[in-house]
């Protein structure tokens, strides 16, 4: 479990399902032109996580981004998947909130695990 969500996480509150980036994000431009830091800074400090009260995500090294909503906020998580993100198992999971917040998560191993979980601790 990564170190924000660990530290994060309210009493009773359990991590039921966390993901990755998927390798797919050394492969391209910008990591060939930083040398391979930046995909191995943002596999390492950007975290995803399903717990049994909320979905916890957390991007970026020194200029943090987080996402934290209750169940009971989010309408819906859609994934998104091409042909190679389907052959291969990544894709853009969509978090679409009550109230119209939207936000994407591209590149993430297992999207479609990440929203099955996320239905099963929603009924």
């Amino acid at each position: 479990m990564g170190k924000y969500i660990d530290n994060n996480l309210i009493k009773e509150e359990n991590v039921i399902f966390e993901t990755y980036y998927h390798w797919i994000i050394f492969c391209n431009l910008r990591a060939i032109l930083t040398l391979f830091i930046a995909p191995v800074i943002d596999k390492y400090t950007d975290e995803f996580a399903i717990t049994n009260k909320r979905v916890i995500i957390k991007t970026g090294l020194i200029s943090r981004k987080t996402f934290e909503m209750n169940h009971s906020k989010i309408e819906s998580i859609n994934v998104e998947q091409g042909l190679l993100g389907r052959l291969l198992g990544y894709g853009t999971i969509r978090v679409v909130g009550s109230g119209g917040t939207k936000e994407s998560f591209p590149k993430i191993q297992n999207p479609l695990e990440f929203r099955k979980k996320f239905q099963e601790m929603s009924n």
